[in-house]
Parts: C-alpha cells; structure tokens; sequence
C-alpha cells in the first residue's frame, strides 16, 4: 500500500488567504475570478513595460496599465528570454530597457489573462484555460457525497486557490469497506491552474487513514490523471467526471464485489516461487527493475500473493516523476487485480 504526500506538501505551502472552508466558499471565489477576468491579446513588441512610481506596468491596447503579479512578470521574463533573478536586481529604468531590447518582435499575439488591473498570466497562441469554477462544477455534480478531510493541526483543509493554482482533497467518509478486518474508504486529489503554472490532473485511491498532516497512509487502487493545457484540455472535465463516476460506482455497486476481489487477491498467489512470479509479471509488461524490487518488499510479507505484489508495485509507481509515466505504470498494476478473480 502507498502513503500519499500530494495534500501534506500543499499544507505547508498554502497561507491562510489560500485556503477555504468548504466547496461552496471555493467555488463562489473562483467564479468570482473568472468573472472579473478578461483575455487581452496583443503583440509581443506592444507589452514594453512603462514605469510608474516605481513599478513595472504592461500597456495595454484596450486602454490603461496592469500591474504585474510575480508569475507573470515570470512569464515575461521567460518571453524575454532574460533571468528574473537579474532583473529583480536592476533599477526599474535599467529593467525596463532590458525588456525593450529583449521582448521579441513577432507576429504572433501574446494572450494576457487580466483580472482587475492586473495581469495574472501571458500565454502563446497554444495555451487553452480551462476555468477552475468549471472544475469545480464537474467535481460538484459527480462526487456528491465527498467532503475534505478532518482540519489539519495548522487550520488547514484541503481546499486551496491561489494566485497560481487550485487543489482540492476529498474523500467520503460514509464510504467505507471492511477487508480482512481492515477499513478503506475513497478519496481523490485534484487540481488545475488558469495561468498555465500545472495541468489539469486527478487521483483517486482507497485508503485506511488520513492524519492531520493530511498524509494518506496505506492507499490502494492509486489511479492518475492528467491533461495539459491544449486544445482538448476541456475533454480532461469529461475523464474527470469518468473516473469519479468509476469511484462512485465502486462505492455504491461493487463494494462488495471490490471487498471479494481484494480478500481473494490477499490469499492468491502469483506463483510458487520468486522466478515464477517474475515471469508471470513480466508478461503484463511490467518493467524488469520494479519487479526485482516488487519481490523484494513482497517477500518480506511472507508471500507472492496478488495482493502483496500490486500493494509492492503501487508503492514504486509513486516514485515516478512524470505524470504521463506514472498513469501508464499505475494502469499495468491495477489490471493485476483482474488476475485474483480468474484464480
């Protein structure tokens, strides 16, 4: 089983005026964003930053001057190609040059996402947002009876937004199922950015504890989604809402059946010994290293039974870095559940 860290690390990196007390005071903030926000598109060579009492501001064609927010003066520092390291150390008067003599001269307009007077986020033609509020509407009609987690020992929930990003942590706590004397219950994480700073993603588990640092402990069925910010980024609501619904179903529909399928899978085995089990791993194309490390651990629970093997893999698909790699792992490693009910 794996231990899941993705809330704990937004604990402690969230303020106060990042977090929220419940779905309904998150949703009605990012609506709010997205309805006092505008797109502004503009040629690169147009946003030259003007000076005023000390700070830099964007022209903008529509009129009026928009202050920067420290991820979009990233993002033109990135436009620029110049390290914002350096230019937080000029005069603003040497910053601004630095920008008229680096900002590019093309033809393709630059996206600004502004929200009040200033500016959130500037994207290329390729960038496609996709609305928090919307999300939120996803997740608010498929996961009806889901809710954050006990307050971490800090104030915090599990439902943040800031000026960059928003996740949200749920689990269903009237959804538990008892195995071989051990409870689960679901869960998922699920995020996005509207200035383009992370994907749009989900994960969904069946755990055993959630602590107030918000770590959840002893998680199965860990499940990966995600999606960039492209064109078809708006189909990644449509995933979403198909994998909670699958959540769900299993809540409602199948919990015994899923109950049956792990407690057979705790006393199936894979194979007699350590060579037969690697071979029969092997032919569900699960990498050579992580079945010698899944043996290992598996080992060290006195058995190659099924159970052992996808808690072992579960845990090791966790310490992979890509986003894409980890959903292609985690779906090779729940397919090995199938194998307890042909057993």
């Amino acid at each position: 089983m794996a231990n899941l860290t993705q809330a704990h690390r937004e604990l402690y990196r969230r303020g106060p005026d990042e977090t929220f007390s419940t779905m309904e005071e998150l949703h009605d903030h990012c609506r709010q964003e997205r309805h006092y926000s505008t797109d502004v598109w503009q040629l690169p060579h147009t946003l030259q930053p003007q000076i005023h009492e000390g700070e830099l501001l964007i022209p903008l064609e529509k009129g009026g001057h928009a202050a920067l927010t420290d991820w979009s003066f990233s993002q033109l520092c990135r436009l620029a190609s110049v390290s914002k390291d350096t230019v937080n150390r000029l005069q603003p008067e040497t910053a601004r040059l630095a920008f008229r003599d680096t900002l590019p001269q093309g033809d393709k307009p630059i996206q600004l996402l502004t929200t009040g007077q200033s500016v959130r986020s500037l994207h290329g033609v390729s960038y496609t947002r996709l609305w928090n509020a919307e999300l939120l509407e996803t997740i608010r009609d498929v996961a009806v009876d889901f809710q954050p987690p006990q307050t971490a020992f800090n104030g915090g929930t599990g439902l943040y937004c800031g000026e960059q990003d928003m996740f949200c942590f749920l689990i269903d706590p009237t959804g538990w199922i008892e195995i071989e004397g051990e409870a689960f219950a679901p869960g998922f994480f699920v995020w996005n950015s509207e200035v383009g700073r992370r994907s749009l993603g989900l994960q969904t588990f069946w755990f055993q504890k959630v602590c107030q640092n918000h770590i959840v402990w002893d998680a199965v069925n860990v499940v990966d989604f995600s999606r960039k910010h492209t064109a078809n980024v708006r189909d990644g609501l449509l995933e979403i809402r198909r994998h909670i619904e699958a959540l769900v179903a299993r809540r409602d529909d199948r919990r015994d059946q899923f109950a049956a399928v792990l407690k057979k899978a705790m006393h199936t085995r894979l194979g007699t010994d350590a060579e037969e089990v690697a071979k029969e791993l092997a032919k569900h194309e699960i990498p050579q290293h992580a079945i010698r490390e899944a043996l290992e651990i598996a080992r060290t629970q006195g058995a190659f039974t099924i159970f052992a093997l996808v808690d072992a893999l579960t845990r090791l698909t966790q310490r992979v870095t890509y986003a894409a790699d980890r959903v292609e792992a985690d779906a090779k490693v729940a397919r090995l559940l199938s194998l307890a009910l042909a057993a």
